[in-house]
């Protein structure tokens, strides 16, 4: 009998504690969630355009700078969350943007969109690797994971990007799961047979699920290609890429 009182004991213990820790979690993981919606939520945004002969510009630049002048860029993509600055920090601290805001640099668990000094920050760059966490709800570039989906894939061909003076329209052409390398310590694009395979298999990726679209331009040396990467939830040695060329760039107001 006593023995039976004592196994009841441990096992309600045992179950306080599994309900604590799991509390616990559920409560960081809808805070941090928070933090990110709450850090992104009430951007400055421009009145609309004055000049017709112009792209208009919706990003309020000037406002954004005097909080963080690392950043440099707008990413904005059709039905999904993300919306964001992309920012660029100091070759000292590649992976800041991984835990800091690009709204004032503080800390934020779920971090912000950024690229890495091996870019350019005027995407002339062949390839231009923009990175975003993945599972911090659906904010940062969580929701990239709805190109898995085909017809989401079909139904959303664009990504914008601005800068304070510019409109980059980016065709996507490719999403699928891809290894952990890092695409640009790994692959040397001032080789012209280097970047031409680069571009070859993201027209024909290994992936068994796959998405590709069908174009009609060419890709070639002069191609400026955007490659957004997140994480894969589950899986630490594969990320998810979604693939874009360049197609349009406009002077904006």
């Amino acid at each position: 009998m006593k023995n039976n009182k004592t196994a009841k004991k441990i096992t309600f213990i045992l179950a306080a504690v599994i309900f604590a820790s799991a509390a616990v979690y559920l409560a960081l993981f809808f805070y941090n969630q928070y933090e990110a919606d709450r850090e992104y939520s009430n951007i400055p945004v421009k009145p609309t355009q004055k000049y017709e002969a112009l792209a208009y510009n919706p990003i309020d630049f000037d406002t954004l700078i005097k909080r963080n002048n690392e950043i440099y860029a707008w990413i904005k993509i059709d039905d999904t969350k993300v919306d964001y600055p992309i920012a660029q920090h100091s070759a000292e601290d590649e992976g800041f943007y991984l835990t800091h805001s690009a709204m004032d640099q503080s800390y934020l668990k779920s971090g912000a969109i950024y690229t890495e000094t091996c870019n350019k920050k005027d995407f002339s760059d062949p390839v231009t690797l923009v990175y975003g966490h993945n599972n911090y709800g659906d904010s940062m570039f969580t929701t990239l994971h709805k190109f898995e989906d085909k017809d989401f894939f079909d139904r959303h061909e664009f990504v914008y990007i601005y800068t304070p003076t510019r409109k980059l329209t980016y065709q996507i052409i490719s999403a699928f799961r891809y290894d952990d390398r890092h695409i640009m310590n790994t692959n040397d694009f001032s080789d012209k047979n280097n970047l031409l395979n680069f571009q070859q298999m993201l027209l024909n990726p290994e992936d068994n699920n796959r998405n590709v679209r069908k174009i009609t331009e060419e890709i070639n040396e002069s191609s400026k290609i955007m490659v957004l990467s997140t994480c894969i939830t589950g899986d630490k040695s594969s990320r998810y890429l979604v693939c874009c060329l360049l197609v349009s760039d406009e002077k904006t107001d």
